[in-house]
């Protein structure tokens, strides 16, 4: 019987993992399955572009994994038994039971309403494609003058206001900051939001607590209602609920917790990567939820899965942080310097060339998903699969 290796969710770190544990085993040893609810892999990074009527590059994932001898599967992932070792998915027909042998759940981020009345019916998200193209055609329909509020003044939120003002200059474009707009950046990385904020004509609503989502409004707790014909709410995530469900070691928060190679604590069958796992990071900080920490925690896991199975040693790299890199629009960027455990520094590079420097990250990140998929192993490949290490 071949190992089963499953991985449920395709976005980076799903996708990353599955093409990189394919090029480390041989197909003869292992049977690996990606199980992913669209067709399409989405660079979530770039939902603001889409959001605002840009065109995407498609990126079947039928394509993509072509000739790599992973078997895609196109579904809902609706329950998941670690005890058992089986996952139950939807792909429309009756529900079907998949067993493995080793588990990488990828099943990332969602956006989540924090609790305040009226988001979930009123505000738009950005979270996934669907929100994104929701969004899309909500802002088309809206005549020249009529009021955006975003809600959220962290990177997401940033990246979108500016898209929305740089591309539809008649919208009257607000952006709600919870704290001081552009906090957590260094003194000339905040000069340099503020001034394109101002330039763009966005209006900065800091230190102000959103209490409700209406129809036509957003209410804060200290100041009259801002009028409002589409809000977007960008004011965190929570990640997917699945595994709340099951026997696995988690966070308060839901994210399933895994030690530096991204293995289980409580289930050492069970790998976790990207947004969903609570992994330590450099100053025993925890990674924080985003592309920058999926990719590097799904080489981890996949180059760790591989060793065990064949009983190799394990490598490890630290996973570090070099910087938080923001797009301001298509023109203006931002590239804020940080140390390796994302504390920022007080080297910035901002402006046009920060801009073309974000795009090209951007490409990078599908790069990085595709390399592992699409490039042969330029090494002699593993030539057995030996039992799961304890």
């Amino acid at each position: 019987m071949k190992h089963h290796i499953v991985v449920l969710g395709a976005g980076y770190a799903g996708a990353i993992t599955a093409g990189r544990v394919a090029r480390r085993l041989r197909r003869d040893d292992v049977r690996i399955t990606l199980v992913n609810a669209e067709p399409d892999f989405v660079e979530r990074i770039r939902m603001h572009q889409l959001a605002t009527g840009q065109d995407l590059t498609p990126r079947p994932l039928a394509d993509l994994f072509k000739g790599t001898g992973v078997e895609l599967r196109i579904a809902r992932v609706t329950s998941i038994d670690v005890d058992a070792k089986t996952v139950t998915l939807d792909d429309g027909s009756p529900a079907q039971r998949l067993d493995y042998d080793t588990l990488v759940y990828a099943l990332g981020s969602r956006w989540a309403d924090q609790g305040v009345a009226g988001v979930t019916e009123h505000a738009h998200q950005i979270a996934d494609r669907p929100g994104a193209v929701r969004l899309r055609d909500r802002l088309t329909e809206l005549p020249a003058g009529s009021p955006v509020v975003v809600v959220g003044a962290g990177l997401t939120g940033l990246e979108l206001a500016t898209e929305l003002a740089e591309s539809r200059p008649d919208l009257d474009v607000a952006l709600v900051a919870r704290r001081g707009f552009g906090d957590w950046l260094s003194p000339k990385g905040r000069a340099h939001v503020r001034k394109v904020a101002a330039d763009l004509g966005i209006t900065v609503h800091e230190h102000t607590t959103v209490t409700a989502v209406e129809d036509g409004a957003v209410r804060t707790g200290t100041a009259a209602p801002i009028p409002s014909a589409a809000t977007v709410w960008t004011a965190g995530f929570g990640v997917h609920p699945l595994a709340a469900a099951t026997t696995l070691k988690l966070t308060g928060t839901g994210q399933i917790v895994v030690d530096d190679t991204m293995r289980s604590l409580s289930h050492p069958d069970v790998y976790a990567v990207g947004d969903a796992a609570y992994a330590m990071g450099p100053g025993d900080k925890p990674l924080r939820m985003s592309c920058a920490s999926a990719t590097p925690a799904a080489w981890q896991a996949a180059d760790a899965i591989a060793a065990r199975l064949t009983g190799a040693r394990i490598p490890k790299a630290p996973i570090r942080y070099f910087h938080q890199c923001i797009s301001l629009g298509r023109t203006q960027g931002l590239i804020q310097m940080v140390k390796a455990d994302d504390t920022v520094t007080a080297h910035v590079w901002a402006g046009r060339g920060a801009a073309r420097y974000k795009e090209f990250i951007c490409k990078g990140a599908y790069w990085g998903v595709a390399r592992p998929v699409m490039h042969p192993v330029r090494r002699r490949r593993t030539e057995a699969v030996g039992a799961v290490a304890a």
